[in-house]
């Protein structure tokens, strides 16, 4: 399974629509315990025979923070769905066995969810190597997506532009998030700078009313939410041309 995963559910990064949005690709990987430094030992071991092999599919490995036992988060982005009818990965396939022998063995699960960017509500790509995300599933999308283009907008006009990247979600299981935004830092210390959250800024921009009315809305809205925080583990992606 998850020599499937690494060799052809993503297909080479390309070039975004023209509305810029692109589909993220994202496999949680829940390690066993006992097995972290083999599951990493692994995928650096398929990493190099990857690039070895002029492989031109890129990516990131993402380590949760917080939660039970050591869970990784393997992302990339396709420009269409099209890209997932192209199986011929050739540096992929000359590294399958590696995967069958080196990480399968050390992983209990792998679950593999996607979603969709939405440019026109996140902010101008930068590096980032920590992240803040928070899910939701909701229980009415117009209301929350409504109510978050509000927030949204009130956070840009008062700082200049969104803080996060949001996404929507495509299908998946019950416990797939509907939507999800990425919040990123440069690194973990750049999480100790105070700034006002989002109701704040709705507040300082529209005052208590407002803030009052779209706190309800998205009560109303949200079934359930979580975060986690996640480190780039350099030394397992691949940026291209290393």
């Amino acid at each position: 399974m998850i020599a499937a995963l690494l060799t052809g559910l993503f297909a080479p990064a390309a070039e975004a629509q023209e509305d810029g949005s692109m589909i993220l690709s994202m496999t949680e990987f829940v390690v066993k315990p006992g097995h972290n430094t083999q599951f990493v030992e692994g995928v650096k071991a398929w990493k190099e025979c990857y690039v070895e092999n002029d492989g031109d599919w890129t990516w990131n490995m993402w380590s949760r923070v917080q939660g039970e036992g050591n869970v990784y988060g393997l992302t990339s982005y396709m420009e269409n769905w099209a890209q997932m009818d192209d199986m011929s990965d050739e540096a992929g396939q000359a590294c399958q066995r590696l995967a069958i022998n080196l990480i399968n063995p050390n992983v209990e699960k792998a679950t593999a969810n996607m979603a969709r960017t939405i440019p026109s509500m996140s902010k101008p790509l930068v590096s980032m190597d920590v992240l803040n995300v928070t899910y939701w599933r909701l229980n009415n999308s117009p209301l929350f997506w409504e109510t978050v283009r509000q927030v949204n907008s009130a956070m840009s006009e008062l700082e200049g532009e969104p803080r996060g990247y949001w996404y929507y979600g495509v299908g998946g299981d019950l416990n797939a998030p509907h939507a999800f935004v990425v919040n990123p830092y440069e690194n973990f210390a750049a999480m100790d700078v105070d700034r006002d959250g989002p109701w704040e800024v709705v507040e300082e921009v529209h005052g208590a009313d407002k803030r009052a009315e779209l706190q309800n809305n998205y009560r109303e809205a949200v079934d359930v939410s979580w975060s986690y925080m996640y480190r780039r583990v350099a030394d397992l992606s691949y940026a291209g041309s290393e």
